[in-house]
């Protein structure tokens, strides 16, 4: 009899095992996470479950979901990374562009960002993805050679590559010309936004945003690179303290408020992300103020423009700034 029973007793702790096992084994089936010991948020952080690295498929479009946060068409989409071939492995003073790829100023930026939309530098304590991410470095000794001898001496190949750590991917999304102030006659600017995916400290993901001018000069027959200004998108400062951000609210203080200018605002126009504010002034002139939206909707202002008495829209540079200083002595 007691041998009976002492059998029983194992064979409920044993059966007591088993689905605690299988419930363990089912739970994680039913929630596909790997068991992390950081937090955030109050709460702990789970790393979701990657697939197996796979062989890239040259098919774009069926991924492009999967890169693209914003409702913006990608723009630099001119390259698989079949392109890469003819230059795989060669130091970079090895690498000859063909001249078509900068016959123009649009050649030259949208090639630019396209050689450089899979291109990722991973950070040692940041991360993302699964696997290589995209072409990994194979792309940037191509892209250096897209910028000007004077840009390559003010900014050596081993500097350049070090400027896109914990850059994963970069999809560019708005591309205009823009006037240049007080420039040589031979230099061009344009005004470019991206959006880039970047590692983080937790494995996740995070989309960055940035609008850059960039100017472009012609050498020996072709259109290099010869800066680029970069200014980071910040997505709180805006929607907390924002008149500054706001095209029709900058214009209405800074030069109504601040410099009395203002008789009468015209209605302003928009189309697409650019806007355009314009007022008659107290002085008897017109004026025009050209802003680019971007993706976090602030307003960044680009030229302004007086009207001529011919009726022509000139370039102007107006400080409000000095109102404000005369305001406050």
């Amino acid at each position: 009899m007691k041998i009976l029973l002492f059998s029983r007793k194992h064979v409920l702790i044993i059966t007591f095992v088993l689905l605690s096992c299988i419930t363990i084994f089912l739970m994680f089936q039913l929630y596909p996470h790997t068991v992390t010991e950081k937090m955030v948020m109050g709460g702990t952080l789970y790393t979701q479950s990657k697939d197996k690295d796979q062989t890239t498929i040259d098919t774009k479009p069926s991924v492009e979901n999967y890169f693209r946060p914003s409702a913006l068409p990608v723009l630099n989409d001119r390259f698989t990374y079949r392109f890469f071939d003819p230059y795989y492995q060669k130091e970079t003073d090895q690498i000859k562009l063909p001249k078509d790829l900068l016959k123009t100023p649009t050649d030259t930026l949208i090639n630019y960002f396209s050689i450089l939309r899979e291109a990722s530098n991973s950070a040692e304590d940041k991360y993302s993805g699964c696997g290589t991410i995209g072409s990994a470095q194979i792309p940037y000794p191509v892209a250096y050679q897209f910028l000007s001898k004077e840009y390559q001496k003010r900014l050596p190949y081993d500097q350049y590559i070090k400027s896109f750590l914990n850059i994963l991917h970069t999809s560019l999304i708005k591309f205009k010309e823009v006037p240049v102030y007080d420039s040589p006659a031979d230099q061009l600017r344009y005004f470019v936004e991206i959006e880039t995916i970047e590692g983080t400290e937790s494995g996740t993901s995070n989309f960055a945003y940035y609008y850059a001018f960039v100017d472009l000069i012609k050498e020996d027959g072709v259109y290099k690179i010869n800066s680029i200004d970069f200014t980071g998108e910040d997505f709180l400062c805006a929607p907390y303290h924002g008149w500054s951000h706001d095209a029709d609210s900058s214009i209405e203080i800074r030069y109504g408020g601040w410099c009395n200018m203002i008789e009468k605002k015209y209605p302003t126009k928009q189309k697409d992300y650019v806007k355009q504010v314009s007022f008659h002034g107290t002085d008897g002139n017109d004026y025009l103020f050209l802003f680019y939206q971007l993706t976090n909707n602030t307003d960044v202002e680009i030229a302004q423009y007086m009207k001529s008495k011919e009726g022509k829209w000139q370039l102007t540079k107006l400080d409000p700034e000095k109102c404000l200083e005369k305001k406050q002595q």
